[in-house]
């Protein structure tokens, strides 16, 4: 059951934290430890605040929307409607009410309350995490020496975890084992 779930898998990735841990220790020195924690919380910082953003904007857009079509149905509503058409040949037909079916519902103002919630927290979010981004990635290259400390440490780090999975692959070991 706990491997059903992909945030209740931890083998895979407490293993990679280790290693990449291993590999902070070693590799960098502790002001590069530091600028690659403050990249984090700065990544982190932006998108969270892009993610708030992003909702209200989607409420914001929710709630003018929902008072839009109220204000339609409320126009359509008082509108003096036809209620039969005469054809040249003297037939007459009657024309339905379509009144009922364009009055605003719970169910449709719960759907548009939440998929514009949803779009404006999805493009907030990854607006939030590019911005956030490359301001990070300005903090970290902003030192050519400690760029390339980090650089080097990512790579050691890199062609370790390919070497745990090619080890995994000749041991023959269960391929879900190493993907999860």
């Amino acid at each position: 059951m706990s491997e059903s779930f992909a945030i209740l898998r931890r083998r895979r990735s407490d293993e990679l934290a280790k290693l990449a841990d291993e590999h902070m220790q070693h590799d960098l020195q502790a002001d590069d430890r530091d600028k690659l924690k403050a990249a984090a919380t700065k990544v982190s910082m932006w998108t969270t605040v892009g993610s708030a953003i992003g909702i209200s904007l989607g409420l914001y857009a929710a709630i003018r929307l929902r008072s839009t079509r109220k204000a339609f149905f409320a126009a359509v509503r008082a509108q003096e409607k036809p209620v039969k058409v005469v054809f040249s040949d003297g037939r007459t037909e009657a024309i339905p009410d379509l009144t009922p079916l364009l009055k605003p519902t719970t169910l449709g103002d719960f759907a548009t309350y939440f998929f514009a919630s949803a779009g404006g927290l999805f493009l907030g979010g990854e607006l939030g995490f590019l911005a956030g981004s490359a301001s990070a990635g300005r903090n970290i290259t902003s030192d050519p020496e400690s760029r390339k400390r980090i650089e080097t440490a990512f790579r050691r780090f890199r062609a370790d975890v390919l070497r745990k999975e090619a080890d995994a692959l000749d041991k023959g070991d269960k391929m879900e084992d190493m993907m999860f």
